[in-house]
């Protein structure tokens, strides 16, 4: 995973042994809290195997789920380069293997390789690109343009590098993702269908058009962005 991820093409093979050399590798169970809010960030997080959702909570018990983090991806960096303590839980979506890099070696890298300091940039502009669709559109669009955005935006290469035309989620993880029930991603899903969009699988769906769930979200220019830094991805 580490060899395969898009920032290691600019390492040294030296350097590249020496990170795999210090990154260890945890295994976590559906559920688990690996992340915890307000403890101190040693790590910087790759997903392997499964999936990791970014979540805060209220003490009143509520809880937000924002973003979350499939095989291939990343997180943790902005954490990292302020050298702050995490804001939000992670949590295992399902049975997960994850990479921790640690936080010496993500330092030495964003200090001393040019081609890794782009990378980290180029993944903290989508996610901020993310996070900003989240807060405009998830308060004006309906449960269906919810869904449809949410499963568009997974095949940005640069959060979600290795995402395939079968999107391996549940309907309740999806319902999570788009902020919306699992009854109503049900519907949407099917509505979704019915369009031509997808097609729904036993354990996932395949996505058969993914610039027709960008048009049916609304949000053109955030396809035509995702578009853009796939075409200049190396």
């Amino acid at each position: 995973m580490l060899r395969s991820s898009r920032w290691a093409t600019s390492l040294s093979s030296e350097e590249l042994d020496r990170v795999c050399r210090e990154t260890h590798e945890r295994f976590v169970s559906t559920d688990d809290v690996f992340v915890r809010a307000g403890t101190a960030a040693d790590f910087w997080v790759g997903v392997i195997e499964g999936m990791a959702k970014m979540s805060v909570s209220l003490p009143n018990g509520r809880q937000s789920t924002f973003t979350a983090v499939s095989a291939g991806g990343w997180f943790g960096e902005g954490t990292l380069m302020k050298s702050e303590s995490w804001r939000y839980d992670a949590i295992a979506v399902r049975d997960s293997r994850l990479a921790c890099m640690p936080r010496a070696t993500f330092q030495r890298l964003l200090h001393s390789s040019l081609g890794f300091s782009h990378s980290v940039m180029a993944l903290m502009n989508a996610r901020l690109s993310q996070f900003i669709g989240l807060a405009v559109f998830d308060r004006l669009l309906s449960a269906d343009t919810r869904v449809a955005r949410c499963l568009a935006s997974l095949f940005d290469s640069d959060l979600y590098p290795s995402t395939s035309s079968l999107v391996k989620l549940s309907q309740d993880e999806i319902g999570l993702l788009s902020a919306v029930s699992r009854q109503r991603a049900n519907r949407a899903l099917h509505a979704l269908q019915d369009a031509g969009l997808l097609k729904i699988e036993f354990g996932g769906v395949t996505v058969l058009d993914v610039p027709g769930l960008w048009r049916f979200s609304g949000d053109a220019e955030a396809r035509g962005a995702a578009k853009q830094r796939d075409a200049s991805a190396p």
